[in-house]
């Protein structure tokens, strides 16, 4: 094993795909967006599409055009698509794309003149996520598009929006943009304009809103085994999800250090007893938080050995105790699905006070993903 690697295990994406399946007669839309959430855009994609993930979907138009240059020929939408991206080539490549403003509507229209090819869209509605989406001049909006239709300058195929606060399932919100997205339907379908895809649920509304799934549901955290939200949704183990990527490093040295040794920049950590440290070979610019604290660490001989001190650059230090046996070469893995005893993605989100999304998607490309045959 090199200094870190990342495994993948693509069994645990298939199972968290079918697992979203057998809730819902829905399409499900895999989210491979993030180089999918840090797993790797292309295996992931591959490996959902084999699973049968009817879809696919990314933020960015150069993951949907590399997803399509590996041979990928899924259903995709390309959802966050700034002024002067290659649309044509995306037009040319059948990815289907988001709109939410006139100006980008014209640019595609005329991307799709250039290729001579009507482009598939998705109008996006603002139902109260304040983000992204058409918000309080949809009725006009949606007059424009109804004239581009009519001179065949783009197809409508979708409609579709975000819940803000999916993973609060009692939050009354939920229902609040529900509601404003059916009346935004209405008004399209007012206009000759009924789309063959609505969408709005994501991992947690798939997960606890059936009133939410229309005929796709994206299924983006909830692919990689992680839960939307530990403490109102409960962890990966209460909802049947299993994790998917396990992050393991070595130790660049062992040694004995002396009661009262100040560990680290700052010497933000002392030693209150003689022990062992051990050196990880990774640090911040892997994607280990800077500001984790010492409820996260590393499994290693057997054991947990927590933080000390401040992340550095490319790595950090654990306390191994003094009766350690592990030795400077020895793997540690930093976090997996905690089923030997090893810290979970979860343990080191909270220990860094953020989520598990940012945890593994900041993992960063010095850190190669492998996909062990199961």
């Amino acid at each position: 094993m090199s200094r870190a690697v990342a495994e993948v295990d693509l069994t645990a994406i298939a199972h968290n795909l079918n697992l979203i399946k057998a809730k819902s007669n829905a399409q499900v839309l895999a989210v491979v967006k993030a180089d999918a959430y840090g797993h790797g855009l292309i295996p992931v994609a591959k490996a959902a599409v084999a699973a049968g993930a009817h879809w696919l979907g990314t933020a960015l138009l150069e993951e949907g055009i590399a997803l399509r240059a590996a041979g990928v020929k899924a259903p995709l939408i390309c959802w966050l698509t700034p002024l002067g991206e290659d649309l044509k080539t995306a037009i040319k490549n059948n990815i289907d794309l988001s709109v939410s403003s006139m100006e980008l509507l014209e640019e595609i229209i005329d991307a799709g003149r250039a290729a001579n090819i009507v482009p598939r869209i998705h109008l996006e509605v603002d139902t109260g996520m304040t983000r992204g989406g058409v918000r309080n001049d949809w009725a006009e909006f949606v007059a424009e598009i109804a004239k581009a239709v009519k001179d065949n300058g783009v197809e409508v195929v979708g409609l579709w929006s975000h819940f803000a606060r999916a993973d609060e399932p009692d939050q009354s919100f939920n229902q609040q943009q529900l509601d404003t997205f059916h009346k935004r339907l209405a008004i399209l379908i007012s206009q000759g304009i009924n789309p063959q895809f609505v969408h709005i649920a994501n991992s947690a509304a798939a997960l606890t809103n059936k009133d939410s799934y229309k005929n796709i549901v994206r299924w983006g955290i909830g692919l990689y085994g992680l839960s939307p939200d530990v403490n109102t949704l409960g962890s990966s183990g209460t909802l049947n999800l299993k994790p998917a990527m396990k992050l393991k490093a070595k130790l660049h040295l062992v040694k004995e250090v002396e009661a009262g040794a100040q560990v680290g920049y700052g010497g933000t950590a002392t030693v209150n007893a003689n022990t062992k440290i051990g050196v990880v070979t990774m640090g911040y610019a892997d994607g280990i938080p800077r500001n984790t604290n010492n409820s996260a660490g590393v499994f290693v001989a057997g054991k947990r050995a927590p933080l000390l001190g401040r992340v550095s650059m490319d790595q950090f230090v654990v306390d191994l105790g003094l009766q350690s046996t592990a030795k400077t070469g020895d793997e540690v893995v930093i976090f997996g699905d905690g089923s030997a005893g090893e810290y979970t993605i979860d343990e080191w989100a909270s220990a860094a006070s953020t989520i598990n999304y940012e945890i593994v998607t900041r993992i960063g490309p010095r850190v190669p993903r492998i996909y062990p045959r199961g």
